[in-house]
């Protein structure tokens, strides 16, 4: 690994406020000085934003910056500009004059980064631009938009690489959170003119627990989880605008703070909400996977899927906005075979290359996997990443909330059933077969005798639609055109007994948990009091400022000093995150809340 400079820690505390680097930033801060390509991919709240961040101040000249999104880049620089880093951005909800004077800084050379989105950075005359100052690098964030495999892709991205050697063959750098194999390698040609050094992180999110349930009454089951996150923030996914506007009406009638989020509302009524949620505690935003790559917010304490998310790797960005600060956070993915089917046919009736299709429907079946997993899910998850990792301690299998069984007659009677039955046939006409109820199609096929036929009295109908939805996950067996089943070679090993296959009890309802505890030192009131005064001096300075309240002080820095009780500003110096500018704004006015609360 490339030596660091010798100020390069000293920077990072006097600037960022931190003591030292997280896991894996520093050999890539190091490989980027270095001046050679680099792709890292690293998981959401492990610190991307500082591998290009400190580099900019370490080395001097200009650091481009390019992001998919103008809220993301407004967001960075006001939290650059807060840490006393000169920073700007250009983009077209600037008015005349924020854009004049930020090119006014470019050619005096005042800026280390400059935030531009992709379309913005291949518009006539800005390559032009930016080649007149002194240039150290292009970094490129939320790299993945860039590969068709990638789940975000934007068309605009594929230019980069070009405008790179228009830039005159600037260090290109590139970070995203998600990439499997076939997306960095696509990456990797498209962006960089010779192999970039490649940093692969664990994509483990330890802080974050994993909980997945079956539908059964979806709201009821989001209503219990979120009663365990009252007063918190979140985000509830949902699969559709109609049931976004439905359920943040629903929430927002049980006393949560909710707001609706997706494209079909204005522009201005979107603006407003995400403003709400990203400047003000305990803002719940019920949105469509319109929300969310530009949410820059750390103190996320849950997220939730109300419908069965697209992909791993989408499941995966999604619940990494919960817990980038570092603190416990909570997820719930709900679920169903209807969801699968439904995601199934979105993959078939598009029009895309067979190869693509043929991704698509394996990157589906990982995912029924997971939401099916008798295992530890983040085994399971991780797993898809090509990471192994022991048991986490942290899921809803973990924890005790799901038993397995052997499950190889069951699945046996369900395959026979669907063999026997022509393959044609869905998971309710299957259930119906092996509980022996015959319904007027059955008896009107004259499945009422054949042999599996009320073989499965053992169990209910929902019981063996959960087999059912195991098998799918299991590959065992495949989604036809129409909805039916039909038997996949390990299926069949499975039916002729040369594979045995584990099934998951699904209890009737998920053990009820108490609220969880909130993360300060050791949950006594005395220093819940001292936090909560803390948050209400943040937020009445946040108001003052019009900035988000994390850009204050983020929460981990905030139950840091409820737990050090710094009085002074040298203690304060102390505290994680309070770098020399925040601590010249902010540290006598957080000395005199930390006084009158703990009286």
């Amino acid at each position: 690994m490339p030596e660091l400079p010798p100020n390069a820690r000293a920077l990072l505390k006097s600037v960022f406020g931190y003591d030292d680097f997280r896991p894996g930033q520093a050999e890539i801060v190091g490989a980027v000085l270095n001046g050679g390509p680099v792709l890292a991919v690293m998981p959401t709240g492990s610190g991307k934003s500082m591998c290009y961040q400190l580099p900019a101040l370490l080395g001097g000249g200009l650091t481009i910056v390019v992001s998919p999104l103008i809220a993301l880049m407004r967001d960075q620089v006001q939290q650059m500009q807060a840490l006393g880093v000169a920073a700007a951005t250009l983009n077209s909800q600037n008015d005349a004059g924020e854009n004049a004077l930020t090119r006014r800084a470019l050619r005096g050379g005042e800026l280390r980064l400059l935030f531009v989105s992709p379309e913005r950075l291949m518009m006539d005359g800005c390559i032009d631009e930016l080649r007149g100052a002194t240039l150290s690098r292009l970094a490129i964030d939320e790299a993945h938009c860039v590969s068709e495999w990638g789940h975000d892709f934007r068309p605009e991205y594929r230019e980069l690489g070009r405008a790179a050697r228009m830039l005159g063959g600037v260090q290109v750098i590139a970070f995203t959170a998600t990439a499997d194999k076939a997306t960095r390698a696509d990456i990797a040609r498209r962006l960089f003119d010779k192999e970039p050094q490649i940093f692969l992180h664990s994509f483990d999110r330890p802080n974050i627990e994993l909980n997945f349930a079956v539908k059964e009454q979806p709201r009821q089951q989001l209503s219990r989880f979120l009663a365990r996150h009252r007063g918190e923030s979140g985000i509830v996914y949902c699969g559709s605008r109609k049931q976004t506007d439905q359920l943040a009406e629903f929430l927002s009638s049980e006393g949560h703070d909710a707001i609706a989020y997706h494209a079909g509302l204005d522009h201005a009524a979107r603006g407003r909400n995400q403003d709400r949620f990203l400047r003000e505690d305990g803002v719940v935003a019920v949105a469509t996977i319109a929300f969310g790559m530009g949410v820059n917010k750390p103190d996320v304490r849950f997220v939730a899927h109300a419908d069965m998310p697209s992909s791993v790797e989408a499941y995966y960005q999604e619940i990494g906005r919960a817990g980038r600060d570092g603190l416990p956070a909570d997820t719930l993915t709900l679920y169903s075979l209807e969801d699968m089917a439904f995601r199934r046919r979105q993959i078939d009736q598009k029009e895309q290359p067979e190869e693509r299709r043929r991704v698509d429907h394996a990157r589906l079946t990982a995912l029924t996997m997971l939401c099916e997993s008798p295992r530890c899910r983040r085994q399971t998850l991780l797993a898809y990443f090509d990471e192994d990792s022991p048991q986490c301690g942290r899921c809803d299998y973990c924890l005790g909330k799901i038993a397995v069984r052997d499950g190889a007659i069951e699945a046996q009677k369900v395959l026979s059933a669907a063999m026997r039955t022509g393959q044609r046939f869905g998971a309710g006409y299957l259930a119906d077969i092996l509980t022996g109820e015959a319904s007027a199609a059955v008896l009107r096929n004259g499945h009422d005798s054949i042999k599996t036929f009320g073989a499965g009295k053992e169990h209910s109908k929902a019981a063996w639609a959960s087999i059912i939805r195991q098998l799918v996950a299991a590959g065992a067996l495949l989604v036809t055109e129409h909805g039916g089943f039909a038997l996949s070679r390990t299926g069949e090993e499975i039916l002729f007994g040369r594979e045995t296959i584990a099934l998951r009890n699904d209890p009737a309802r998920p053990r009820e948990r108490k609220p969880a505890r909130r993360p300060f030192p050791a949950g006594e009131e005395a220093a819940d009091g001292v936090l909560t005064a803390l948050k209400r001096k943040r937020l009445d300075l946040a108001r003052e400022q019009n900035v988000p309240a994390f850009m204050i002080f983020a929460d981990r820095t905030l139950i840091d000093m409820t737990e050090k009780r710094p009085a002074t500003l040298d203690d304060m110096r102390r505290v994680h995150g309070v770098g020399e500018r925040k601590l010249a704004l902010y540290g006598e006015a957080f000395l005199e809340a930390l006084e009158q609360a703990l009286g």
